[in-house]
């Protein structure tokens, strides 16, 4: 008997993402102290564990999570409403890519890039972030930043958008933009605080594409 499919997705490695083999996901993982990931029957439940948190998948056995109470809603507080919300949308690993920013109050839509032809999704959320702090530098803005990715605000803070992902001439003007932002990253002084959207408390982020 055939050998079923399997779908791995990776949370924290190098890179992040879904692959089709567990020779793949072990190359991703190798090295990364402390790397998340899990195995899945289908790709359709991959996709969705993947724009999600790896605490909801660990453990021998998948549960699902069971909607918070009150209380533990009034641990994570509200959102604060003076700031921008950025999120990406990927259709595949690599696939085609766009990243955006709204307003998290009105959801009003402030900045979008893409489509990209080849890009991955971690790599839409790192240039969010910064495209967003560069924004609100431009405009000696004092609101704050919502990502849902913690991936790529770890990227940010090292100034490097450590992604696998190799030049061609499909992705040249996406690895473009990478350059731009890491030298924005380098170059320039901000106070702009990057915080993650508690998606389980909050909903989904404002800046979402709504493609799950």
């Amino acid at each position: 008997m055939a050998k079923k499919q399997k779908y791995y997705v990776v949370w924290f490695g190098n890179p992040a993402g879904i692959y089709r083999s567990w020779e793949a996901c072990k190359e991703a993982i190798e090295g990364i102290s402390g790397a998340q990931y899990k195995s899945f029957e289908t790709l359709e439940e991959a996709k969705i564990a993947f724009d999600k948190e790896y605490e909801d998948y660990k453990g021998t056995t998948r549960k699902k999570r069971s909607p918070l109470t009150e209380q533990e809603r009034k641990k994570y507080g509200e959102p604060n409403l003076y700031s921008i919300a950025v999120d990406a949308a990927s259709s595949g690993n690599p696939g085609i890519m766009e990243y955006r920013g709204v307003d998290t109050q009105t959801h009003q839509e402030l900045f979008r890039q893409g489509p990209f032809r080849e890009g991955t999704n971690n790599i839409g959320e790192f240039l969010a972030i910064v495209h967003g702090l560069a924004l609100l530098k431009k405009q000696k803005s004092d609101r704050l930043i919502y990502s849902d990715s913690k991936i790529a605000m770890g990227w940010v803070l090292r100034k490097k958008c450590n992604t696998k992902l190799k030049p061609s001439h499909k992705n040249q003007a996406l690895f473009d933009l990478i350059a731009r932002a890491e030298n924005w990253l380098k170059q320039n002084y901000y106070t702009t605080p990057i915080l993650k959207w508690e998606t389980k408390a909050w909903g989904e982020i404002p800046a979402d594409f709504g493609r799950k």
